[in-house]
């Protein structure tokens, strides 16, 4: 059983989410898997088979809703010293600078600048405090960021 670290904020845009698969989607697919029925005969029939695969799709995305929220740790957002999941971090590299929150692998978006704790940066960001310098092998060869802040 997997265990996922996601924010308040995506738990609530997942349950939210789900509510509208359960009560819009499923209606929809319903009501299209009849009328495809309407046609005849179902061995022949495309359209039934295209509902049928939208129907499994659905409940496989139902399932895995259900199973991230059953199994959802919140992470908290605090001050701390040292970097941990929900951080906010500004980071600098030569003369760019960095804003970057520490979330779960589910809830990673690096080009909102939401990294995974599992990935080579926020690995290298873990545990560490406000002054230290962290480098990251990257695919263009070695960086360094300069942790500016935490919150």
């Amino acid at each position: 059983m997997k265990n996922y670290y996601i924010t308040k904020e995506r738990l609530a845009e997942i349950k939210s989410e789900l509510d509208h698969l359960k009560k819009v989607k499923r209606v929809e697919i319903a009501e299209r898997l009849e009328r495809a029925k309407e046609m005849g005969d179902l061995s022949e029939n495309a359209e039934y088979s295209e509902a049928r695969e939208a129907h499994t799709k659905l409940e496989t995305q139902i399932a895995e809703f259900d199973d991230l929220i059953k199994n959802a740790t919140l992470i908290k957002r605090h001050q701390a010293q040292k970097v941990e999941l929900g951080s906010m971090v500004t980071a600098s590299y030569k003369n760019v600078t960095k804003k970057l929150t520490v979330v779960g692998s589910d809830e990673a978006d690096p080009l909102r600048g939401l990294i995974s704790n599992e990935s080579p940066m926020g690995k290298a960001f873990m545990g560490k405090t406000t002054g230290d310098v962290v480098e990251i092998t990257t695919p263009g060869g070695k960086v360094k960021y300069t942790i500016d802040t935490i919150e």
